[in-house]
């Protein structure tokens, strides 16, 4: 139950709700203790008149009589439905009050914990699955809400009934009372060992079916490398073997419902016949009337729910337990990278981007990616990156951007230190189009538009032309409302490529990141777009460009390039300086040259 104790702080957000919740509870249950007593004089009324009837048989008020004995008969019959709607009433405020409260506390959870997950850095993502954290976030918040709701309403219409209906018993006979109770502790017991089962196992059910909900997220989104290499069986069986671990583990919680309602029930007839029993002693003793068994019967019947209410409330609760221990594990998790309010001011210097003795080793592996990095890149310049696959790249600009923060070494964007700025601050400048293209699933128009504050149809087609990309949406029968399908599905590689540089510039960023997202263009595609980047650096005089590439063509027109090897720059300065060294740079370009005119 410590794992639950997270959620408090909703409890008190909806004390209001709660508190209403519980009086609607307890009157509702005071109404359902009523027509017990209502029974009990009514029995016990018409076995005083069956009586005065025997006497009175014979004379002429023997008629008047009956027909008093029916009026009173329909006169308990009318306080008993009063009392029904009155209970109604009451339980329809319960669910307005607990239930409402539960769907609320439901929504701030899911929003508290999307909120937390966008927080969170890129080695979050790189260590969780993404179907892990679906599960989390649905289906656990869903059980912590069947907790908060339900459980919670007949937890406290489970005690409150139960201490209303003994009090009043123990108010009638004690003897009784007792011995109607007597298979409680039997069942106290009972509960407790299937609580310890059922808080194992429920665990072990939830991380099943985050395996599960991730499994086939995969296979949906790889469903074309599948089919590719012809693996539908052998997708079909894992498939199987994943269902069959999760069946097997719930089919064992049902298992412990299926042998616990029936023992309750069996303690519960127990207990009716301990009723009839004692008393029936006591009413020949004279301590009771036959009313009186006819109440008692009602309350051990009344006591009946209560009690496999109970068991349902502990295994919602242990589910909800398990769940909530789930969800406090990520939500403990702390932000790698920590952004302030930002500098009120910040500087606007000359030099857009500059690193010092930048170094970063990826913490979940301890891969070292980056040793001591220094570079600068003036307001206007292009700066071109490359190297070889896994030299350290792609995670300079992410390093740019904040995505991580570097171990050693420091980075400025226009003369301020980055982890002086606001997350506003520093990425509202920037344009990024990823090596690892990602598109939603919504239309093209959406998709190029996604960084954009009201964008015009004007501005959305303006950066899909200088993508080049607009002659292919226009061609689609939808035009720029064409649903791409889920990760860009409908589109080629390199159409992809080009909506995600068209979403980069749409923002008209003042620091322009590419990482290496002309690799599926053709080289006309390429020099259309080199040549419109060429164009809109000239008209914007300040907008700096960071471009990671393979093909020398993209960067050689760069101000200054980079050339990374095992994390560390090996060689740096213009085109022209970088041939005549005759290091790594002037190789790849002999090597790509030659290629070119072999195609030639």
């Amino acid at each position: 139950m410590r794992s639950l104790s997270a959620i408090n702080k909703y409890f008190w957000r909806y004390k209001s709700l709660l508190f209403w919740g519980v009086v609607t509870v307890i009157a509702s249950n005071m109404f359902t203790i009523y027509p017990a007593q209502v029974i009990r004089i009514a029995m016990n009324m018409v076995g005083d008149l069956v009586k005065m009837y025997g006497l009175m048989n014979g004379f002429e008020a023997n008629t008047q009589f009956t027909a008093l004995v029916t009026q009173s008969l329909a006169l308990f019959g009318a306080i008993m439905v009063g009392l029904a709607l009155i209970r109604g009433v009451f339980l329809f405020f319960t669910r307005q009050t607990i239930i409402y409260m539960s769907r609320l506390i439901e929504y701030d959870m899911r929003n508290d914990i999307y909120t937390h997950f966008q927080d969170l850095s890129l080695a979050f993502y790189r260590r969780n699955r993404t179907g892990d954290l679906m599960s989390r976030i649905v289906e656990d918040v869903n059980r912590v809400r069947m907790y908060l709701g339900p459980g919670l309403m007949y937890t406290i219409n489970t005690f409150t009934l139960f201490i209303l209906v003994v009090a009043t018993m123990l108010a009638i006979n004690v003897k009784l009372t007792i011995f109607a109770l007597l298979p409680l502790p039997i069942l106290s017991v009972m509960i407790y060992v299937v609580q310890s089962m059922i808080q194992k196992r429920s665990k072990a059910i939830q991380e099943q079916l985050a395996t599960l909900n991730t499994f086939t997220q995969e296979m949906y989104s790889g469903i074309r490398v599948v089919k590719a290499y012809t693996k539908e069986a052998q997708a079909e069986r894992k498939f199987a073997e994943e269902t069959e671990t999760y069946k097997n583990r719930s089919m064992y919680a049902a298992k412990i419902d299926a042998v616990f309602y029936p023992l309750v029930m069996f303690l519960m007839g127990l207990s009716s016949v301990f009723t009839v029993w004692i008393g029936a002693e006591e009413v020949i003793a004279g301590n009771l009337t036959i009313g009186n068994i006819a109440e008692f019967m009602i309350y051990t019947s009344l006591l009946a729910w209560p009690i496999i209410a109970l068991g349902w409330v502990t295994t919602l609760t242990q589910q909800a337990a398990a769940s909530q221990a789930r969800i406090n594990e990520f939500l403990k998790e702390e932000p790698a990278v920590r952004f302030t309010e930002g500098l009120e001011n910040p500087l606007q210097l000359d030099t857009k981007v500059a690193m010092k003795e930048v170094s970063f080793t990826y913490p979940d592996t301890g891969i070292r990616a980056l040793e001591n990095i220094s570079f600068r890149l003036d307001a206007g310049q292009k700066l071109g990156i490359i190297g070889p696959a896994g030299c350290g790249k792609s995670t300079l600009c992410q390093l740019i951007m904040r995505m991580y923060d570097a171990d050693s070494g420091q980075i400025w964007i226009d003369g301020n230190d980055i982890k002086a700025l606001s997350k506003s601050q520093l990425r509202n400048k920037m344009g990024y189009a990823p090596q690892d293209v990602f598109l939603f699933s919504d239309s093209i128009y959406e998709n190029i538009a996604f960084g954009t504050l009201n964008p015009t149809q004007a501005e959305v087609e303006k950066a899909a032309t200088v993508a080049a990309v607009h002659e292919n949406i226009i061609a689609f029968p939808e035009g720029y409302q064409t649903e791409i399908g889920e990760r860009g599905v409908n589109l080629s590689g390199g159409q992809k490529q080009r909506i995600s540089i068209a979403r980069a510039w749409m923002r008209k960023p003042e620091l322009l990141i590419l990482d290496d997202v002309l690799s599926a263009v053709d080289t006309q595609t390429e020099e259309s777009i080199l040549a419109e980047l060429r164009r809109f650096r000239s008209e914007n005089k300040k907008t700096s460009v960071i471009q990671v590439a393979h093909r020398l063509s993209c960067i050689q027109d760069a101000d200054h390039i980079l050339v990374i090897e095992n994390g560390s720059i090996s060689e740096q300065g213009s085109h022209e300086s970088l041939l005549a060294k005759g290091g790594y740079y002037s190789r790849i370009y002999q090597k790509q040259l030659a290629e070119m005119e072999e195609v030639v």
